[in-house]
């Protein structure tokens, strides 16, 4: 084969479910990216060696990214040889995400960068270092891209995914009632029947 599919889990996933995607696409390798990196810094150094591994001997690669896997794969491989990618619920503006997210938290900028880091109760830690880490290096994105968005996304905005959509080189499908995880059986199918219209 000279085809591969790397899958780019989100937060909590596991490279396992790149199985999931082994029966969509028959003519090709299915390979899940086995990562640790909490951040996009992280990303930016393993990501280019785990997929230079993953890619070796393969003329041809695609991608798909799950939530912030999507943000770390724009982050660490915008300058790769990608053919074609598709984003499942991508955290398509994590500044945004996160200026929202201090939002619920009822977090303002100078108490964040007073205390560095904060937990907060909804489980996620809201961190100094982290937006202006995003702020200083904007994302560039210019590989053809497949979007799949739930209409219910609790994460991302319909305003925020269609801006992303709009730039470059990019298809955004909403589905009715999905949610940021596409998880129960009717989402699943769903996901499924998405991709195999763009293969």
């Amino acid at each position: 084969m000279d085809r591969v599919i790397i899958y780019i889990h989100g937060k909590g996933g596991s490279s396992e479910e790149a199985a999931h995607y082994k029966p969509i696409f028959k003519d090709c390798d299915v390979v899940g990216l086995e990562y640790t990196a909490q951040s996009p810094w992280e990303a930016k150094k393993e990501f280019p060696i785990l997929f230079d591994a993953a890619c070796h001997g393969y003329k041809y690669v695609e991608v798909i990214a799950n939530s912030i896997g999507a943000f770390f794969a724009m982050s660490a491989l915008w300058d790769k040889k990608i053919e074609k990618a598709y984003f499942i619920s991508p955290v398509a503006d994590m500044e945004k995400l996160i200026t929202n997210m201090m939002t619920w938290a009822n977090v303002t900028e100078d108490t964040l960068c007073k205390q560095k880091e904060i937990q907060t109760g909804f489980g996620e830690a809201l961190s100094w270092e982290y937006l202006c880490y995003v702020r200083e290096h904007p994302v560039t994105w210019e590989i053809p891209t497949q979007i799949l968005y739930g209409e219910k996304d609790n994460l991302t905005s319909y305003e925020t995914i269609s801006k992303f959509a709009s730039q470059g080189n990019r298809t955004l499908t909403i589905m009715k009632n999905g949610e940021h995880w596409f998880h129960t059986e009717e989402q699943m199918k769903f996901l499924d029947n998405w991709i195999k219209q763009f293969i």
